[in-house]
């Protein structure tokens, strides 16, 4: 989904990735820096980085999966959740078991 934000006016925001989606994407690491204006936006960038990850993250509506949380600043966000300047978005898999 293309956005209309020239790159230099992004906001460049911390994302923390979970061991198992690192692990599928050779090169990822567990923290890496991205300029963007929303989830949605940052989910694009890291898959231009790592083709394929934005699939592992979102479904068919298009929608966080159901099984994947993204924190902003400690804040449970959606696609829509805009970012700010030096965030820290966290995505993190469900955990279950007992």
């Amino acid at each position: 989904m293309p956005h209309d934000h020239p790159a230099s006016a992004l906001p460049t925001v911390t994302v923390v990735l979970p061991a198992p989606l690192v692990s599928l994407f050779p090169g990822a690491p567990p923290r890496v820096e991205v300029s963007a204006a929303t989830v949605d936006a940052l989910l694009d960038a890291l898959d231009a980085r790592w083709p394929g990850m934005r699939d592992r993250l979102c479904d068919s509506r298009p929608a966080i999966r159901r099984h994947i949380n993204v924190f902003v600043n400690g804040e449970q966000s959606t696609l829509e959740t805009e970012l700010t300047p030096g965030a820290d978005v966290y995505i993190l898999t469900a955990m279950s078991g007992g």
